[in-house]
């Protein structure tokens, strides 16, 4: 239930990365077209037998219109040097296309082996709803931006009713919530990191975390989650942080934007 992220790293640093995850046990790697690292990401894998890594990547919004949804992907097999993906996200809603026109393509990409599994991210309940209602592919995942400081609640509910795996971006809120009163305090009591204690919180919620580090040494001590608990209280005491600040899905995009951005 722990992944290695990759986004806002390049280069060496993401090569590193990968590769030190893997080497200390993580199984799946999460990328995207829009962190233009793949590339990178595909050198790392190489050394590594295909078959043990679960690979994720994503479409840019403005490429959900179906024959871009499908140039996409392909793009992406190529610069991650493999034939299939084994799970296929839509990283962003993108209100000027047809959910059903995108989801269609995804359709296709699995029907063609390309893809293993469908999912999107960053999607309201309100949208995930609706792309549920015209896939003929279940969408197996929603990710979604998740940690004390931003819950989701409703999001995160209609996930489990829906049989949706909810996979946290940003799971450390991007190392603000490193601050946290209660989680330092609990991370003392445990002797642990705020970043370990944010991350076995979140995985003892069912929820996928996908932390990113340009440090190999903080992507090992991120998977040292699965000998040790919290206990009720301390738990309870993370849940109950009466905060609701997004450090990235403020929901507010810039349309004009070219990463990811929609043309007029």
């Amino acid at each position: 239930m722990a992944g290695v992220g990759t986004w806002d790293i390049d280069g060496d640093t993401v090569r590193e990365s990968v590769r030190a995850g893997l080497d200390a046990g993580y199984g799946h790697v999460d990328t995207a077209e829009g962190y233009k690292n793949e590339a990178e990401v595909g050198e790392a894998l190489a050394d590594y037998d295909r078959d043990d890594v679960f690979l994720t990547s994503k479409v840019l919004p403005k490429h959900l219109d179906y024959e871009s949804v499908i140039e996409s992907c392909e793009a992406s097999l190529d610069r991650l040097g493999t034939d299939y993906l084994d799970l296929y996200l839509v990283h962003w809603p993108n209100p000027a296309t047809s959910i059903r026109e995108t989801m269609d393509a995804m359709a296709t990409l699995h029907n063609q082996g390309k893809v293993r599994n469908v999912g999107v991210s960053n999607f309201s309940a309100y949208q995930l709803g609706a792309a549920q209602h015209v896939a003929d592919v279940p969408i197996a995942v929603n990710q979604i931006e998740y940690h004390p400081w931003n819950t989701q609640d409703q999001v995160v509910e209609f996930c489990r009713d829906t049989d949706t795996v909810v996979e946290a971006a940003a799971p450390l809120a991007r190392t603000e919530v490193f601050g946290d009163d209660v989680v330092q305090d609990v991370a003392e009591q445990y002797d642990k990191s705020p970043a370990q204690v944010v991350l076995k919180w979140a995985v003892e919620n069912g929820v996928v975390v996908l932390p990113k580090s340009s440090s190999p040494e903080h992507v090992r001590q991120n998977l040292d989650l699965f000998d040790w608990e919290l206990d009720d209280v301390d738990r309870e005491r993370i849940d109950g942080i009466d905060r609701e600040q997004a450090v990235y899905d403020t929901g507010i995009n810039d349309w004009e934007d070219d990463t990811y951005g929609i043309s007029q």
